[in-house]
């Protein structure tokens, strides 16, 4: 059952995509339809899912669901995982790449492969200050108070020990 994302409590379970780049107003019309209706069909073992989702900088796909109504499990994030990768597939987009690293350079978001943040670090092109995004968050309440901080808050300090 879809549900205005902002209409969610801040213990809502949520799970952050990055893509590797900026949708355009077309493919964001895609992913809020087939995302709109994945969530109106998801189910916990016959269950209905009382879930949302946002797209955010025009770049993170946000699901989110309500644990409170129905708590989901391996097959229900399965499901949303294979609807992500239809929406990587159709848009030719990398979502799901663990391994790259969002940060804000300017008021423009930066995608990086991991190694070579390790090398933006040590340049010092990207410090302990830079804007990061912390995408291991995972209530609706971190997204809106520990994704997007600074290095130092997150798991990207290690990078400037």
């Amino acid at each position: 059952m879809y549900v205005p994302y902002n209409t969610l409590p801040d213990t809502a379970r949520v799970w952050i995509y990055q893509s590797n780049r900026k949708f355009n107003e077309q493919e964001k019309e895609k992913i809020n339809e087939m995302t709109t209706e994945f969530v109106e069909q998801w189910t916990r073992h016959g269950e209905n899912v009382r879930g949302s989702f946002t797209i955010l900088y025009d770049q993170f796909l946000i699901i989110a669901v309500d644990q409170n109504f129905v708590e989901v499990s391996g097959c229900s994030i399965d499901a949303s995982v294979k609807l992500v990768q239809q929406i990587q597939a159709g848009l030719k987009v990398d979502m799901l790449n663990k391994l790259a690293i969002a940060y804000k350079e300017n008021d423009e978001i930066k995608v990086t492969p991991m190694s070579d943040f390790t090398h933006l670090a040590k340049s010092g092109i990207v410090n302990a200050n830079t804007i990061v995004f912390n995408n291991m968050v995972n209530s609706k309440k971190g997204v809106a108070t520990l994704w997007e901080v600074p290095a130092t808050q997150s798991w990207h300090a290690r990078f400037f020990n």
